[in-house]
């Protein structure tokens, strides 16, 4: 085990709390807000790995996610959420209390699904690996309950982050070319949906997707 293992476990923890405070908020600000802390928690995790295993690659992706997770990518969601006047998810499509509810009985599944993996690889840290699967399975909660367009994409990118946080915390890391090519990805998909974004609130007047349904269905 890394000598700074109990400081990724906090982190880790850090991680999944930052998830559920996701799940239940609805003002958007406030959940670019989250994104930015889950990047800035990421960051912090992949510098203290760099740092153990005298990894000069992990410095670079803790450079690089930093100036994406926490400057680049929530301005982008600011500006965007700023431009297309939105600020609330304010139809939901699960109550929240019942999604806090799903997403608890999420950890508790994938802490079990991981038991077996962690019995046959004794050197690998239970705890990480369990947090690690809850966190994409929770990122996919978001995605999957979320009413807005502008919030799935939120859900989406935190699913981005969980799958980063999984390869660094399981795996200490991924090769280079990979994380180059995961950031070149997440900047254009922004882009694109940015400019997506406005072509269907010009079409239908909204970003709510259930509107959209009822509108863009048979009349």
């Amino acid at each position: 085990m890394m000598p700074l293992a109990a400081p990724i476990n906090l982190l880790a923890a850090l991680f999944l709390l930052v998830l559920f405070a996701m799940l239940s908020q609805r003002r958007l600000a406030n959940l670019i807000v989250l994104y930015t802390w889950q990047g800035a928690i990421l960051t912090a995790c992949i510098a203290m790995t760099a740092y153990a295993t005298h990894s000069v690659h992990l410095y670079v992706s803790a450079l690089l996610n930093g100036m994406l997770k926490i400057v680049f990518v929530p301005i982008l969601l600011r500006q965007l959420a700023r431009r297309l006047n939105l600020q609330w998810d304010r139809e939901t499509l699960v109550q929240v209390p019942t999604v806090m509810l799903i997403g608890l009985g999420l950890v508790i599944f994938a802490f079990n699904a991981v038991l077996p993996i962690a019995a046959v690889a004794h050197t690998m840290n239970h705890a990480i690996v369990g947090i690690a699967v809850a966190s994409i399975l929770l990122s996919l909660l978001i995605m999957i309950t979320r009413a807005t367009a502008l919030s799935q994409v939120i859900g989406f990118l935190a699913l981005e982050n969980s799958l980063i946080f999984a390869a660094n915390s399981v795996t200490y890391g991924m090769p280079m070319i990979i994380e180059f090519g995961i950031a070149l990805d997440v900047i254009v998909g922004i882009f694109i949906l940015g400019v997506f974004f406005f072509h269907i609130r010009e079409q239908f007047d909204t970003l709510d997707i259930a509107r959209i349904e009822r509108r863009g269905g048979p009349r």
